[in-house]
């Protein structure tokens, strides 16, 4: 009985701890993580994260206006960003997180896609941007890597 209960101390008090480690909205699971992964890490090797779980964090750029299923968080490398994506409803990340900073933990997760199957892509992402989409602009087959979203905190 008294594992038990110190086993349910410690608990709340890492709980208690994540909590008070980032403040802000919290949409989904709690965070687990403390120590974030740097988006350049990311971008220089990709395929070395996928189906890893980490934390990134990083300014909102973009957020879905459709559904706020996703929201491109910006890198600590100039003019890049990385896309977060989550199931469609399960989140929804509001239209108010442009700007503010985001704490996001998930799994990273490759997705080939075919030609047309990029093609078929990149017009949905114009379409939920309302952005034109040039289709010559797609040549070949394409790897996209995202991080799929199980929890996050947006700063106020």
């Amino acid at each position: 009985m008294r594992q038990i209960i110190f086993g349910a101390f410690v608990l709340v008090l890492l709980a208690a701890g994540n909590l008070s480690a980032f403040e802000g909205d919290s949409f989904g699971l709690p965070l687990t993580l403390s120590e974030p992964t740097m988006v350049s890490e990311i971008e220089k090797s990709p395929e070395s994260f996928v189906g890893k779980r980490i934390l990134i964090t990083g300014t909102v750029v973009e957020v879905c206006a459709k559904r706020g299923c996703w929201l491109d968080l910006a890198s600590d490398t100039p003019f890049k960003k990385i896309q977060v994506k989550v199931t469609d409803g399960v989140i929804v990340f509001p239209m108010s997180a442009r700007g503010r900073t985001a704490h996001v933990e998930g799994v990273i997760e490759e997705i080939k896609l075919s030609e047309k199957e990029a093609l078929e892509y990149r017009s949905h992402q114009a379409e939920e941007k309302g952005v034109p989409f040039d289709p010559a602009a797609v040549k070949g087959p394409q790897t996209i890597y995202r991080l799929k979203a199980l929890g996050a905190v947006i700063e106020k």
